[in-house]
Formats: structure tokens, sequence, C-alpha cells
């Protein structure tokens, strides 16, 4: 068991004018009371359990709790429903030992997360936008995406607002790519327009919104629920159903005009005939009677068609409860490769997005089989690695392939043999060795420069969501900027100077915070969290957030905004004491 607070004093890579922390290792064995207490439990601002072990956060969470009632509390757990209770349970207790814990206190004290569901987001993304910088903000899906200029001595477009300039050669392929130490200038966090105009051939990351490109998606309350006439029936049985419906028109228009019948009761004598229960029209003229056996021999022939039609339609019925197998004609989808615990969440993520999806899963038990089917989400069950798999997944008309099994050679390979089939296919593979990613990235570039490749860990993706959960919930998402890190939060205005009467230009601090957005609601219609997913199902929605703010805009005590800052730039806006001797190190 190992605490580490703070950052090493003499970090490669800080510049000596950043301030620097001390980092404090303890070790112990067992999360126990003792070892608790010798890491200072009972002075602390905040306590991350990162164990593989549910029971061993469990138990360490309820220690804490009784030991600082105020403590901030986030405990990995993978239990969506045992997170639930334990929360309500932490948060009770603190009630209980601190009659005085205000709302926004209690709202921060107890945060259950999990890799899969902090991940999720960020993989998710990768599908639709290329870029796991991603931030849940009033149901919109935003981005941090890096952008390189498009030629020599321009400025890449800034989105809407450019978030940081990148090392001065992460773009040099013989460079040390993403790290400040490959050159004379570090990466610069919340520039001011005119330092990025002077950073000419430098790359950004710019702030801007996605919206999913491929085919638009089925809505309405049946949608991926109904079973439409294609899966219902065969091409070959359409076809046959419809030249015969064409016949008994065609047999109708001639009676009608060779016996000069009324044109409704001409079409009821054609299909008595068709069905053999008309009477003999042995006193009738001769075309009538040609008519009549033209038209029993039709329902002849349409008797196994109508059997065949029955047996179909029952087959699919039947096997409404079972895995769907890709529907003809399907393209644009993503294909998502593993059903375990992160595929399972990728999986759930995907469909509320409305994202076509194909599942590839070789156990037949899988965790994420089950979503699979209640969802009626097509899926091949078969190993990737094998011919054949990968095609019946429609993989040479999808739109991005997710390899997300826990193995790194499968998904590897998967990645090899897509891209075999589809050159140009988008695609994000789960790796956990960074040193291999980093060699699998830039092979993959390198043979496939038209491409959009992305390797993804998920300890990595989950890191920042759990440090701006030990900050407090007005962390909406933390964007990770080479090796440091820009939060992006939602604060009220009252009671910061900082922000209360300035513009929305006057409040900008470079290199500290910049106001992105305002809540356009009314504070007694506010979601109490911008990161929870927006949902559409009321009459009258409230009103969103405002990105598109006027420079001259003053900001009211009501307003709530969502801001950009780096650390030292919210524990200042915070009123907490920013870290200039030897506390903690820079994000």
């Amino acid at each position: 068991m190992t605490w580490a607070v703070g950052s090493p004093a003499g970090e490669a890579g800080m510049s000596a004018t950043q301030p620097v922390g001390i980092l404090t290792a303890l070790e112990a064995l067992t999360a126990d009371d003792a070892a608790l207490t010798e890491a200072g439990v009972d002075r602390a601002a905040a306590l991350a359990l990162v164990y593989d072990d549910d029971e061993t956060n469990i138990r360490a969470a309820l220690i804490a709790r009784r030991r600082n009632p105020r403590l901030r509390l986030v405990i990995r757990l993978y239990n969506r429903k045992l997170g639930q209770h334990l929360e309500e349970l932490l948060d009770q207790t603190a009630i209980l030992a601190t009659p005085a814990l205000d709302a926004a206190e209690l709202e921060a004290s107890t945060t259950v997360l999990s890799d899969a569901d902090t991940a999720t987001p960020a993989l998710a993304a990768t599908a639709i936008a290329g870029s796991s910088k991603v931030v849940q903000a009033d149901g919109l899906l935003l981005r941090a995406a890096e952008r390189t200029p498009p030629s020599r001595g321009e400025v890449a477009d800034p989105g809407l607002c450019t978030l940081a300039l990148l090392s001065a050669t992460t773009n040099d392929p013989a460079g040390a790519e993403g790290s400040d130490r490959s050159g004379d200038e570090a990466p610069l966090l919340l520039p001011d327009d005119r330092d990025v105009a002077a950073a000419t051939g430098r790359g950004t990351v710019v702030l801007e919104a996605v919206s999913y490109e491929g085919p638009p998606p089925r809505t309405g309350p049946l949608a991926g629920r109904s079973a439409p006439l294609g899966s219902l029936f065969s091409r070959r049985v359409r076809w046959s159903i419809a030249g015969a419906v064409a016949a008994v028109l065609a047999l109708a228009v001639t009676s009608w005009i060779v016996t000069g019948d009324d044109p409704r009761h001409a079409a009821y004598v054609t299909v008595l005939d068709l069905f053999a229960i008309n009477d003999p029209a042995t006193d009738e003229q001769p075309a009538r009677k040609i008519l009549q056996l033209l038209s029993g021999a039709l329902g002849m022939l349409l008797l196994p068609v109508m059997v065949a039609a029955v047996f179909e339609a029952l087959g699919t019925f039947r096997t409404a409860s079972q895995l769907r197998h890709p529907p003809r004609g399907l393209h644009g989808h993503v294909v998502l490769l593993g059903l375990g615990k992160i595929g399972t969440r990728v999986l759930a993520r995907l469909r509320e997005l409305d994202i076509p999806v194909v599942c590839v899963e070789q156990d037949p038990e899988a965790r994420g089989l089950p979503l699979a089917r209640r969802l009626r989400v097509p899926t091949v069950i078969g190993d990737v690695t094998e011919e054949g798999v990968l095609e019946a997944a429609k993989i040479d008309r999808a739109h991005a392939l997710l390899a997300l099994t826990s193995s790194d050679t499968t998904n590897l390979e998967a990645t090899l043999y897509a891209r075999s089939v589809t050159p140009d296919l988008r695609v994000a593979l789960r790796l956990y060795d960074d040193d291999f990613a980093t060699a699998v990235y830039r092979t993959l570039r390198t043979a496939h420069p038209n491409a959009v490749t992305r390797s993804r860990s998920v300890s990595t993706l989950a890191a920042p969501a759990f440090a701006g959960a030990m900050m407090g919930r007005q962390i909406l998402g933390a964007i990770p900027i080479e090796r440091r890190v820009l939060l992006i939060a939602a604060l009220t205005v009252v009671g910061h100077p900082q922000l209360e009467g300035r513009t929305v230009a006057e409040a900008f601090r470079p290199g500290a915070w910049r106001v992105l957005a305002l809540d356009a609601a009314t504070p007694d219609e506010r979601r109490p969290d911008l990161a929870s997913p927006h949902h559409h199902e009321t009459d009258s929605p409230r009103p969103g957030l405002v990105w598109d703010l006027h420079p001259g805009y003053v900001l009211q005590p009501h307003d709530r905004v969502v801001l950009a800052a780096t650390r030292h730039g919210l524990a200042e806006l915070l009123g907490r004491p920013t870290p200039h001797g030897s506390h903690r190190g820079p994000w």
C-alpha cells in the first residue's frame, strides 16, 4: 500500500521558476486504521482509494470516513449498485458526524468511480472524433483537439478557443513527441491572443464541439426495438411477394376490362379465384374462364411463398431475445471488439449517442452479451484473429474500429487486419504498455498517414477523472496537455472577485483561467451537475450553455460559468492557498 502526496522535488522537465512540492511516500501491507492514521487521513482534504480489490477500497473508505467526516473520498468500484449504496452510506455518516456540513461539501464528500466508467467517454469519443481529451457538459460532447498549422508561418484554427500551445518540437517526428523537454519552449496553458498569434508553426490544443458525422440515427420511442421488414423477411421472399402482388393486380385489372364489371367486384372475384374458393366459371365467356385458370395457377405458386414468409417471421420473433446478426446494407457503423468491463460500458455509451455498433466477442459468456442482446445490437461471436470474423462485422463498410480486449496482441492483430481491408479506417486500440503503444502508433501513422490511429490506456484515461473528483464536484473534466493538466470547472460567479462585475475579456487571466461558457438557465432551472447527460424527454427543455460569449459581457453574481483553469488558477479562484513553497507540485 502506497500513498503519494505532491510532486518530487527536482522532477525532470520542470522549469526552475515553477513551484516544487514534496513527495511523501508511505508503504503498508494493508489499508488498516493504523496505516491510514500514519498517512495523515485525519488532516487530509481528500483520499483516493484505487485498489483493484473492491473490498479493500470499501474497508479503507469506512475507516477513513469514521476518522475524518469532512474528508473528500474518491473510491474505485466497478459495481454501480454497490457504489451507489456505499456513497449514500458514507454521505449519511458524514451528515450525522458533522451536522454543520454545507450542501456543497456534502455533494463532493463521496465520489465512486470506476476505470470503465471514467475511460468510457474518451474511448467513445475516439470513435466519433479521434481524440481522447473529452469533456461532457450540458449533454454536449466536447473535445480538446490537437491541431497543426496548415503551413509554415501560419497559426492553426483556434476552434472555440485555444487552450494551450504545445511544445516547440511536438510536431517534429525526430523529436520526443509530447514532451516539454523536447525543445526550448515548453507547453503554454491558456495563452492570450498575442501569444497565439506569435506562436506560428507550433501545434495547439483547441476546444471544439463534436457531433457524430455518420448516417442519421433512428429516433422515436421504438428506435432500436422494432423489427423492420428487412429483418422479418429475406430479400428473396420480399421479391416473391412483390411479384405475386403485381400479378394479382394485373389479373384484377384484366378481369375488370374484359368483363366490364365494377373494379372492386372484379378484384374480389380475382382473389376468390386465387384461393380457389369461387364457383367454376363453366357458364362464363372464354376470357373469364382463362382468367380463372390463371388465378388458380398463381394461387398454387403463391402458397409456398406464403408458407416461407410465415416461417421466416416466426423465426425472427423467436430469435428476438437472441443476438442479432449484422443487417444487410449496414454501413458507417463502429465495430467494437471485446465486451468485457471496458467494452460493455463503451457499448452502452455509444448507444446512448445513437451510434450504430457491431460487436465482436470470442467468449459466448462474456459480461457484455446480455446488454448487447437487450439493446438489439448486432453481435458476431468468434475469434477476431480468424479469417472471416471481421468481414462478418462489415468491417469494409465501417466508420471506425474500437479494439478494447485485454490482450494487446489481439488488439494489434485486429487493427492490422482491418487496415489491410480498409486502409483509411479510423482505429482506436487499447494498449497497456506505453513504449509498445508509442512504437505501434508511429509505425501505423507512417504506414497510413491519411488514417486516424489512436492507442489508449484505460489507466491513463481514468487518472484525470480521479484527480478532478479529489478537488470536488466543480470539476467537469481534466484535459491532459503533454505532462500537464488543464481543468474544466463550473463555478457560480458570486464570491469570486476575480470574476464578479468583470467582463469576459477582463476576467481572462492568461496562464491561470479563462471563461468558456455561460449557463443560460435561471438558478432554479439549473442542473446540479453539468457533467450529467442531458435528457431530451422533457416537453420544455431548459436553456443550455452559451459557448460564444461576447468579450464585453459583464459577469453577474448569479451567473454560473464554465471555465478552463490550471490547478494553481483554480485554487486561487476557490480561495485555497496556492502552493509557492514545498507542499504541492504543478499540474
